[in-house]
């Protein structure tokens, strides 16, 4: 029997269909699989940048006569957020962490800030340690990261901001380790706060919330206060919200208030010698 023509051409569409639905289907599933790898090699590269640069840091800021393993120190600090829910990591997440790589005292020398932080920095360079300036504190200032549920990669974007949640991992890293650098507190410390500010002293910022707290009776025999302004203008010492700092200190810690203007503090750093004789 003679194959029907119209018949015969129909089938041979319908083959042509098949061919090219299952190209499409291949290129589809490459394309698919392509993703998927190269995914995979920026989640990896990722997590590879950020834990070398980790790594490199903790080295280059761990004092030579210290027996600290930066490795050792990754590891406990990716343990406290990895594979977790970035708004479920809360500062005792980072127990661990901090107890591999506590802060380093530096007594008579520890400097606290609130609303200052450049000034704060730029006048404790190579004299004062900030929170910022231990080990730590110096690797993750300025730094992103944090895990996402049923994954063991370390993201640097896409992660909750400061305020989006409370217990979001750099966030509570800040607490934890800010509460840490505070219990250590040695001798004389001082505190730049902001004169320019409404309230110099707030109980719900970093240093009124958490630093001022954990101070340590008999370790710290005196705190003082240095109001930053500019040019003069702002608060003084008698401002409402330093006697609520004063009823926070422990008994036996000392109070001092002083007034500086930016400049001053700046200008004095700037011409200060080798002693490190305070600028206020």
């Amino acid at each position: 029997m003679e194959s029907d023509p119209i018949r015969g051409g129909h089938r041979r569409r319908k083959r042509r269909v098949r061919v090219v639905g299952g190209c499409a289907m291949a290129v589809l599933l490459v394309v698919v699989v392509v993703v998927v790898v190269v995914t995979a090699v920026v989640l990896s590269n990722r997590t590879d940048t950020f834990k070398a640069t980790f790594i490199q840091e903790c080295e280059r800021r761990t004092p030579e006569n210290t027996s600290t393993d930066c490795v050792e120190v990754w590891s406990a600090f990716e343990q406290a957020y990895v594979g977790r829910d970035p708004c479920q990591v809360p500062p005792e997440a980072y127990d661990h962490l901090l107890s591999v790589a506590p802060p380093q005292p530096a007594c008579n020398r520890m400097l606290f800030w609130s609303g200052t932080k450049e000034v704060a920095h730029q006048v404790s360079e190579g004299c004062y340690q900030t929170m910022e300036d231990s080990m730590l504190g110096s690797v993750l200032d300025g730094m992103t990261w944090c895990g996402k549920e049923g994954s063991n990669e370390t993201f640097t974007s896409g992660c909750p901001g400061w305020t989006e949640c409370v217990n979001n991992p750099v966030r509570s890293f800040w607490s934890r380790a800010s509460a840490e650098f505070a219990a250590v507190a040695c001798g004389d410390a001082a505190v730049l706060l902001n004169g320019s500010s409404d309230t110099p002293f707030d109980p719900h910022c970093t240093f009124g919330s958490i630093e001022v707290k954990n101070f340590t009776p008999g370790l710290m025999k005196s705190l003082t206060v240095v109001l930053v302004t500019k040019d003069n203008v702002g608060a003084n010492c008698t401002d409402e919200s330093l006697k609520n700092l004063q009823k926070e200190l422990k008994p036996g810690m000392k109070y001092i208030c002083k007034e500086k203007t930016e400049s001053e503090l700046l200008t004095c750093k700037k011409n200060q010698d080798q002693s490190c004789v305070p600028c206020w």
